[in-house]
C-alpha cells in the first residue's frame, strides 16, 4: 500500500491530552481528523493530574537516587513508590529496564533529549490559544518545600541540567514559614516562569475546539486492530464499522502495548498510577506547591486545592485503592497548615504511561502510515501540545523532525 505524502484523513486513537493535541495540530495542516476514545475524553491519566506546566522540571524518571529510593519503597508499606499485587512478567521486565537506565550517563542523555521538547512546550500552548482554544493558563513560580532533613541539591542539579540544555531556568531559595507550609518546612525553592492549569477544563476546551474545526470525537469506541484495508489503512473497533484513513496515530497512554506490539513498538509501557483529590485550605493557594520528600503536589483548583501524588506500579485497570489516597493525605498533614482534612472530595486514580528509559515514544511504527505518541510519564500535560505539533509536522510533510529522533517507538529501551 502507498501512503499519501500528505494524508488527508487521519484517525487518532485516544482522547487524552496527547491524542487531542495531535488531532488539533493535524487540523492545522488541513487534515480531516476522527478521534476514537475507548471511554471518555481524558479518562486515562489526563483528567485528574496536578496540571503543572513545568518545562524546567521535565526530566527522565530513571536516575540513581530514585532507583535507590524505589527499591526501598517497593518493600516499605506506605511509601510514595509502591508495587501493587504480584508483578507480572511484563512488570518485572519494565523494572529491570528501569534499573538498567538509572545511571548518570543515560540520565544525562535522556535529559538532553527531553529538553528539546521542553524548551518549546509553553510556546505550543500559546499556539493553541492563538488558534482559538480558550485556555485558562496561569503563570506562577513553583514553590518546593524541604524539611530540615532534606537536601535541595538533587533538584538544583536537575534545574542546572535543564539550563545547560537550553532552557531559560531561574530559581531562588528562601527560608520557610510561607503559607501553606507548616513550620516543619525550613527551606523553599522557587522555580520561576512556570505555569499551571486545570486539566479537565483544558481537555474540554481542546476537545471542543477539535469538534468546532470539523473533527469528530467518538467516545466508547474500543479499537481492536489497525491494519491495511482495501488500498488504505483500516481501524477496526468492537462495536462500529471500520474507519478508513490515510494515517493513524496511536495515543492510548498506558494502553499503548495492546495495539503497539503488533506494529513494532519495542518499548515497554507500564502504568505508574497516580492518585488525587481536592481539599479546602484556610487561605487560598496562589500557585503550585511541591513536597519532594513525600512526592506530593498541591495545585489551585477553583476554590479548592488539588492534592496529587504516589507512584503505584500496578495493572492499568486495577481498582481504585482508597488506602493509597489516605497515605498521601497522612504524609502531608504535618507539612501543610490550614487544610480541612474532613472535606476530601473528587478522589481519582489515573495510570501514567511509563517507559524504562523515561522517554516518550513518538514517531513512526513498522506499518507505513501508522504513528505512535505516548509514554510521557508524569509530563503528558506539559509535553502533550509540543508532541502533537511536532508529530503533525512529521506526518503531514513526510519529513523527519530531528527533535523526535530519540523517541523512536522502535528503539530498544
Amino acid at each position: 500500500m502507498t501512503v499519501p505524502s500528505s494524508p488527508r484523513r487521519v484517525v487518532v486513537v485516544g482522547a487524552g491530552v496527547v491524542g487531542l493535541s495531535c488531532a488539533w495540530f493535524l487540523q492545522e495542516h488541513g487534515a480531516d481528523v476522527t478521534v476514537l476514545e475507548r471511554s471518555g475524553v481524558g479518562a486515562g491519566a489526563s483528567w485528574g493530574n496536578a496540571g503543572y506546566l513545568t518545562p524546567a522540571m521535565v526530566a527522565p524518571l530513571p536516575e540513581p537516587a530514585l532507583l535507590r529510593e524505589g527499591v526501598q519503597g517497593l518493600l516499605t508499606r506506605g511509601s510514595p513508590v509502591t508495587l501493587r499485587g504480584r508483578p507480572s512478567g511484563t512488570t518485572l521486565a519494565f523494572l529491570a529496564g528501569f534499573a538498567r537506565n538509572a545511571t548518570g550517563p543515560r540520565w544525562r542523555r535522556g535529559m538532553a533529549a527531553l529538553s528539546r521538547l521542553a524548551v518549546d512546550s509553553l510556546d505550543a500552548f500559546d499556539e493553541l490559544a492563538k488558534g482559538g482554544v480558550p485556555l485558562e493558563v496561569h503563570e506562577r513560580s513553583i514553590r518546593i518545600g524541604f524539611t530540615a532533613g532534606e537536601d535541595s541539591a538533587g533538584l538544583e542539579h536537575e534545574l542546572a541540567a535543564a539550563r545547560a540544555a537550553g532552557q531559560d531556568v531561574s530559581h531562588r531559595i528562601a527560608a520557610g514559614h510561607e503559607a501553606p507550609f507548616s513550620d516543619r518546612i525550613t527551606q523553599v525553592l522557587h522555580v520561576e516562569g512556570q505555569r499551571f492549569l486545570a486539566p479537565g477544563l483544558f481537555l474540554d476546551a481542546l476537545a471542543d475546539s477539535v469538534r468546532e474545526r470539523g473533527g469528530e470525537i467518538v467516545e466508547g469506541a474500543l479499537v481492536r486492530a489497525v491494519g491495511f484495508g482495501p488500498g488504505e489503512l483500516q481501524v477496526d473497533t468492537w462495536t462500529r464499522p471500520p474507519y478508513r484513513a490515510d494515517a493513524v496515530v496511536l495515543a492510548t497512554g498506558a494502553w499503548l502495548p495492546e495495539l503497539g506490539r503488533r506494529l513494532g513498538l519495542r518499548v515497554p509501557v507500564q502504568a505508574g498510577r497516580g492518585y488525587s483529590c481536592s481539599v479546602r485550605l484556610a487561605e487560598s493557594l496562589a500557585g503550585p506547591v511541591y513536597l519532594p520528600g513525600v512526592r506530593v503536589t498541591l495545585t489551585p483548583y477553583g476554590e479548592r486545592v488539588r492534592v496529587a501524588g504516589t507512584m503505584e506500579i500496578a495493572d492499568r485497570d486495577a481498582p481504585y485503592d482508597s488506602h493509597r489516597l489516605d497515605t498521601i493525605l497522612r504524609s502531608i498533614r504535618p507539612l501543610i497548615d490550614g487544610a480541612d482534612w474532613t472535606d476530601v472530595r473528587e478522589p481519582w486514580v489515573g495510570p501514567r504511561p511509563l517507559t524504562p528509559d523515561g522517554l516518550p515514544v513518538i514517531g513512526r511504527s513498522n506499518v507505513p502510515g501508522v504513528h505512535v505518541a505516548g509514554g510521557h510519564g508524569m509530563w503528558g500535560v506539559t509535553l502533550g501540545p509540543i508532541t502533537g505539533k511536532l508529530l503533525a509536522d512529521q506526518i503531514t510533510t513526510g519529513t523527519a523532525v530531528p527533535d523526535l529522533a530519540p523517541f523512536d517507538p522502535r528503539r530498544r529501551a
